[in-house]
């Protein structure tokens, strides 16, 4: 009896990422099991980590499963202009592709450099840049939450927190959003990045201060000017876009979901309990490029070649049926997802909470100054940015009753 063909890899695009990802991914689940074959721009094949279990193992073990993509296997048919060469670097001297020691050393750097943030110093900032945006749409009684609120406030906070003037806070939003949403401007986004981050490094060898940067050139571990200019880049763009996103997605779950009604109207414990919600079932990073194989093995039932690139599917590991209760996750306080990584390449703790932080301020300042917001859309029809990688709206339209600004110009 002739055996039936397996299942043709999953193209990693197209709509539906955009419309219903959770049933992609039991889809794939189904017709693949825990890892998936996909393929990437350009038919690229690569496994997506879909199981639990499996995406434990792959963080877990970076030795087997190394971050160092010099081992891939693609190189020789990737092409020069591959639209995902900026998130699966080649040679690239951040810490997303160093492993070792060398990572290990790096990664307390940043952690010690951003766990000295003084946490009522970041609430402070970020009320206070979230009020000079509502501010700013306050007394017109409709604005939309994602272009001028969410997609604009995380950036703001970040970069006084790593040493910025406070007046080159909205050239390095523009940066950051075109770097993520750009495309023919990304570059010059890119760009405008590198070039803040160099003069900001030369400003603060000269004249240190209270701020990120400058705790990161004092580290006694001898990085370079430009290791720390790609680690603050890689920083900046990592707590922009997923901050921003969980902003977004949590509030959206707020205005639609009846059981957070009573946050809108001046309760707050649910606002904790959306923003972990969302992690879950909507986190804002989705899936991530890369690991890759050491040597010859077995996950999930497949057989893995060495230099075979492993993306970590994160929104998919939160769906595993393994962690989930009549098909509901885990969540009431629970935060055993994926949403931050896992292993000695997750996101560093005091990232996580400066995150938490930035995010759930900007809801509550949201709740607190319009009190009576409500979608000026009907939930179904938000749209969604189309991609595998990033889960976020793209617009958050709301009507409110028009209230005065509290003072101070507008951001």
């Amino acid at each position: 009896m002739t055996p039936a063909p397996a299942p043709a890899p999953v193209p990693l695009s197209g709509p539906r990422f955009q419309t219903d990802p959770a049933a992609l991914y039991r889809e794939m689940r189904r017709e693949h099991g825990s890892v998936a074959p996909v393929l990437l721009d350009g038919d690229i094949p690569a496994w997506l980590v879909l199981g639990y279990r499996e995406l434990h193992q792959v963080t877990g073990d970076p030795v087997l499963f190394s971050r160092d993509s010099e081992l891939w296997n693609q190189w020789p048919n990737i092409p020069a202009d591959w639209p995902l060469l900026p998130m699966i670097g080649h040679k690239q001297p951040s810490i997303l592709y160093t492993v070792g020691e060398r990572h290990r050393e790096r990664a307390a750097m940043i952690s010690d450099a951003l766990e000295a943030v003084d946490p009522f110093e970041l609430r402070s900032l970020t009320e206070k840049f979230a009020d000079e945006l509502i501010d700013a749409v306050c007394a017109k009684g409709e604005t939309d939450l994602v272009a001028d609120y969410a997609a604009l406030l995380p950036v703001r906070v970040l970069a006084l927190l790593y040493g910025f003037a406070e007046e080159q806070g909205p050239g390095l939003v523009t940066a950051l959003n075109d770097m993520i949403d750009g495309r023919d401007r990304a570059i010059a986004g890119q760009t405008h990045l590198a070039t803040s981050m160099a003069q900001l490094l030369a400003d603060r060898k000269a004249e240190p201060a209270n701020d990120v940067v400058s705790r990161m050139l004092a580290d006694s571990g001898g990085f370079t000017d430009e290791e720390i200019a790609q680690d603050l880049m890689v920083m900046m763009a990592a707590g922009h876009q997923p901050t921003a996103d969980w902003i977004g997605n949590s509030l959206r779950l707020m205005l639609t979901d009846e059981r957070f009604a009573a946050s809108l109207f001046g309760g707050r414990n649910s606002v904790a309990e959306a923003m972990n919600e969302v992690l879950w079932e909507d986190t804002p990073t989705q899936n991530v490029a890369g690991r890759w194989a050491s040597r010859d093995t077995q996950l999930g039932g497949r057989r893995v070649r060495a230099g075979d690139l492993l993306l970590l599917g994160l929104q998919g590991a939160n769906n595993d049926p393994q962690v989930r209760i009549d098909g509901a996750a885990l969540t009431g306080g629970n935060n055993a997802h994926f949403s931050f990584g896992h292993g000695e390449h997750r996101c560093p703790f005091p990232a996580q909470e400066i995150a938490e932080v930035i995010a759930r301020t900007g809801i509550e300042v949201v709740l607190d100054r319009l009190p009576d917001i409500d979608l000026a859309l009907p939930a179904g029809s938000l749209a969604r940015r189309p991609s595998p990688w990033l889960r976020g709206l793209t617009e958050l339209p709301v009507k409110f009753t028009p209230i005065p600004a509290l003072g101070g110009s507008p951001a």
